[in-house]
């Protein structure tokens, strides 16, 4: 008999030493011994298959067997013709919006549907954002932690430094299709607006972000940034001058230029047909790295996470797990505590209302109106949550868990300092929460969607958390 080490399987079966040690470590490589200090393995020897894959649960409060929904036909149900996710989502605006959000699903139907817009947009994701982003296994952050392994999917380096990207290249082609001569939209920490700055630039579209001014000094250098590629960025001085404000602002100017601009929203929050349209420019982080974590380690991952503001990065990568007997948890901002007004965590504490044109969970004040959203990111202070995630809280698909700022802050600088990986601290929720599951299980996998780059959020966090320099 023929033995090899565990080197050379890694090698032959496409997958890192550190699995096959976890394989053998599981009594899963039949015929494999141990002497001398090292193992030898049958060069026969099968690699084992996915438990998961095979119809078992990675854990016993496995959501898959409760949940009485055919998610593999999922996409073709939800949302309904009409824009509905259950009760959540649907189309509540003015006549003259909603004959422009009529013309823009038209448009999607036919234009985005068919082989030329799909081949174009797959040559820009290509040869314009550089993707596929890779899946990152973060040997030394799981190695401070213990046995559990954690891994990113990095749109930190797609082109950009976020998600964002992948929406917004995806609704400027489709204005260039409609024939529309500007792009209007909101932002937040800045990512969208860059996104949608870079679009414009490259379609040769006028552009114009609004922004809150709370917002534009967090993120000033996502300000500077916008203005070099040529975008006019609005300050917003209304209310909490953040992100709701923001949006506000776009769709008032949105609703007086919409037959000659086209509105890119950059979450999976609004009117129908928006929420359908940001997942699915969105789902090709999802669709990536599930066949490269199964790749890299033959399995399938036990917990898959992002954060949740409106949900754009997270429902992206939720949606091609859906089907999978595996845990998908969104990541809300607990920020500074449960009061209204000190989170933004509108699943865990939201009310069903209408918000933007959509009916969603929102954080209510006690008269019943859209109360204060409060979180250290600023892509994340929003008060609704996007439709589809309310659904999938509603019929128990996916977990909502929560994040403080500090906790994020942690998480902030230990990505950093353990990996060299500045997370943005959006995402920094979701590794988070990742540690947090890390340090309470004794084995597994976690695949966190690290959905932007910190550059933006440096200043920022050093000014506020000065301490962790000095470690």
């Amino acid at each position: 008999m023929k033995y090899l080490s565990v080197a050379q399987v890694s090698k032959k079966w496409g997958i890192n030493e550190r699995r096959v040690r976890a394989l053998l470590a599981e009594n899963r490589i039949e015929g494999a011994i141990y002497e001398k200090h090292k193992y030898m393995i049958p060069s026969d020897a099968s690699k084992p298959l996915d438990r998961r894959i095979k119809g078992q649960r990675c854990f016993e409060d496995s959501p898959l067997k409760s949940v009485n929904i055919d998610f593999k036909n999922y996409r073709k149900l939800y949302p309904s013709i009409d824009g509905f996710f259950g009760r959540y989502g649907g189309s509540y605006l003015p006549k003259e919006l909603q004959k422009a959000m009529q013309e823009i699903y038209a448009g999607y139907l036919t234009i985005a549907k068919s082989a030329k817009f799909i081949a174009e947009l797959r040559e820009i994701r290509k040869n314009y954002q550089g993707r596929p982003t890779p899946v990152y296994h973060c040997q030394n952050l799981s190695n401070h932690f213990g046995k559990v392994q954690i891994y990113l999917k990095r749109e930190d380096l797609n082109h950009g430094g976020a998600h964002k990207l992948n929406n917004a290249m995806g609704q400027a082609l489709l204005a260039k299709y409609l024939g529309k001569k500007k792009l209007i939209a909101e932002t937040g920490a800045g990512s969208h607006g860059s996104a949608v700055a870079m679009s414009a630039a490259y379609f040769g579209l006028e552009c114009d972000i609004y922004m809150g001014a709370v917002d534009m000094e967090k993120q000033a250098p996502n300000v500077d940034r916008m203005r070099v590629l040529g975008a006019r960025v609005i300050p917003v001085y209304e209310g909490t001058q953040t992100l709701k404000e923001a949006v506000d602002a776009a769709f008032n100017a949105y609703a007086k230029e919409y037959k000659t601009a086209f509105y890119c929203l950059g979450s999976a929050v609004g009117p129908h047909p928006y929420p359908l349209i940001v997942r699915d420019f969105q789902e090709i982080i999802g669709r990536e790295a599930k066949q490269q974590f199964l790749d890299m380690t033959g399995e399938l991952p036990d917990i898959v996470c992002a954060c949740v503001g409106g949900g754009s990065n997270a429902i992206g990568m939720f949606e091609a797990f859906l089907e999978e007997p595996v845990n998908i948890v969104g990541v809300e901002p607990m920020g500074k505590g449960k009061e209204i007004g000190n989170n933004a965590a509108s699943v865990t504490f939201g009310k069903e209302t209408i918000l933007h044109g959509f009916n969603t969970l929102v954080l209510t004040n006690e008269d019943g109106t859209p109360a204060n959203a409060y979180s250290i990111a600023s892509g994340l202070d929003y008060p609704g949550v996007g439709p589809e995630h309310a659904f999938l809280h509603e019929i128990g698909r996916v977990k909502y868990e929560t994040v403080t700022d500090d906790e994020a802050a942690e998480a902030f600088f230990l990505l950093s300092r353990l990996e060299g990986i500045i997370p943005a601290i959006e995402s920094a929720h979701a590794l988070a929460y990742a540690i947090k599951c890390a340090k309470r299980m004794k084995s597994g996998s976690i695949l966190v969607n690290l959905s932007g780059r910190g550059d933006k959020d440096l200043d920022f966090m050093i000014s506020k958390y000065p301490h962790y320099l000095k470690r």
